[in-house]
């Protein structure tokens, strides 16, 4: 059954800041920009669509960024639960969770910080801290041995 990951698409409410959270902060690299128009309306399910995609990938995984100029977007910059069903959230293995938090917070997101969760001690250390990107995006920064 010939099935490969393609990517995974988040809806962004401001394309150049979503850019720069991923590209700059996260170490994504912008790998295609491209206009979107009528042609895709019936497969996305939108009228009078017309939006701005662009896909940013790191260590084989892509991500396309979408801003809708037409009709616009709608929902709630908030994190979702946990247990709702659907997309949680994208994890990153990180070396120094401080640092990416930093980087996080600078760049529009969020720190979670009461979400932190430190197991073990020295070199056998697990950190693991919630974040959300600008967008309320759920993303798991987790250190791990080895």
């Amino acid at each position: 059954m010939g099935v490969t990951f393609s990517h995974l698409g988040l809806c962004v409410s401001d394309l150049e800041r979503s850019v720069r959270f991923y590209c700059e902060g996260l170490g994504f690299e912008l790998v295609q920009s491209h206009t979107v128009g009528q042609e895709f309306a019936r497969l996305m399910e939108v009228e009078d669509v017309v939006l701005q995609s662009r896909f940013v990938r790191r260590d084989g995984v892509s991500i396309e960024l979408l801003h809708f100029d037409s009709p616009g977007h709608h929902g709630e910059q908030v994190r979702r639960p946990m247990n709702e069903l659907g997309l949680t959230h994208l994890s990153l293995r990180v070396d120094d969770v401080d640092a990416v938090a930093a980087t996080i917070d600078a760049l529009g997101g969020t720190v979670l910080a009461q979400t932190r969760t430190t197991f073990g001690a020295g070199a056998g250390v697990l950190d693991f801290v919630y974040c959300t990107d600008p967008d309320g995006v759920r993303i798991e920064l987790m250190r791990l041995p080895g």
